[in-house]
């Protein structure tokens, strides 16, 4: 009998989370996904040793600049991970802009270019990259540039329909709803605990996931942030589901059986009146938990980024 993972895969296509080598390569993911978190955790792998040096020699080949240095080494290092990646799933890669520019369109396109520069420097044409950006406004604003570019885009950190709906209309690649953040807050606020048929996060994703076919939006839905594999089998069907390595794990050590939960319907609804930014900004601003869980995932990007220059800040002082 196939394990949980290997049904999942007949249904919905599996994208590690993750910057492990060693995990991608245990269970053969079709894309993965990274962040700053995962690239600080990435980084920390003896393995990935000539990955850093490679990005602190190249950083100092481009300037004597210190706060240069460190934007080019950051930047090189993500790309790097990225890279190697690339050479074990047939599919993407996701590679983040800093989440400091969450609020800035101009810079979010301009970090985007780069990446996409550094990617094509190591010989990585632009169609197997997703450029991760929050889904603020401003996010959202950029990445509808960057698509018209050809540029596809991830937009990350989503909590709300309105988000969902924005994204969809900004003709976003991708859109990566996280599931067990938008649990851990209602668990907390609730004081409750919830199966996986009424777990929150499952239940946006299925709205989303419900809307996008009614109005034949193409945006690809792909659940993210799991907290246990309850919310993953309850979501098999989705276009894509990122998930980390202790899940993946579980998931092939399990011999639960999948049925498909989400099933794309037939586009049957009129289009909608695009949101404007005063409607996006008001309808997030009804979502208590999307606003609370929005700026949270910022904040906790940037001090994982912050983090991880104090490393490559020391690098680049020897």
């Amino acid at each position: 009998m196939a394990n949980t993972l290997e049904q999942l895969k007949l249904y919905t296509t599996i994208v590690a989370d993750t910057g492990d080598i060693e995990a991608i390569k245990r269970y053969q993911p079709e894309d993965a996904t990274t962040n700053p978190s995962l690239i600080l955790k990435a980084a920390q792998i003896p393995e990935y040793g000539s990955l850093i040096d490679n990005a602190i020699d190249w950083a100092k080949s481009q300037s004597t600049v210190l706060a240069q240095q460190l934007d080019d080494a950051s930047d090189k290092l993500a790309v790097n991970i990225g890279v190697e990646i690339l050479k074990l799933v047939p599919g993407r890669i996701s590679t983040e802009v800093d989440a400091r520019l969450s609020f800035d369109k101009e810079k979010s396109i301009a970090k985007a270019h780069k990446l996409v520069r550094l990617y094509k420097e190591a010989g990585i044409d632009k169609s197997r990259i997703l450029i991760k950006l929050a889904s603020t406004w401003e996010g959202i604003c950029a990445a509808k540039e960057l698509e018209k570019e050809g540029i596809n885009c991830n937009l990350t950190l989503l909590f709300s329909f309105a988000q969902a709906r924005a994204c969809a209309e900004a003709g976003a690649y991708l859109i990566s709803p996280f599931v067990g953040r938008i649990l851990d807050w209602y668990k907390k606020d609730t004081g409750k605990d919830y199966d996986a048929v009424n777990d929150p996060g499952v239940i946006s994703v299925t709205e989303i996931y419900n809307y996008y076919k009614q109005h034949g939006f193409s945006t690809v839905v792909m659940g993210a942030s799991f907290r246990n594999i309850g919310e993953i089998i309850e979501l098999a069907g989705c276009d894509r589901l990122t998930i980390g390595p202790s899940l993946l794990e579980e998931l092939a050590n399990s011999q639960i059986d999948i049925t498909p939960k989400l099933v794309a319907a037939t586009s049957t609804a009129m289009a909608e009146t695009p949101l404007t930014e005063a409607q996006f900004r008001w309808d997030f601003n009804q979502d208590p938990m999307a606003v609370d869980k929005l700026a949270e995932g910022i904040r906790n990007f940037a001090i994982d980024q912050s983090k991880l220059e104090v490393m490559l800040t020391a690098k680049l002082a020897n």
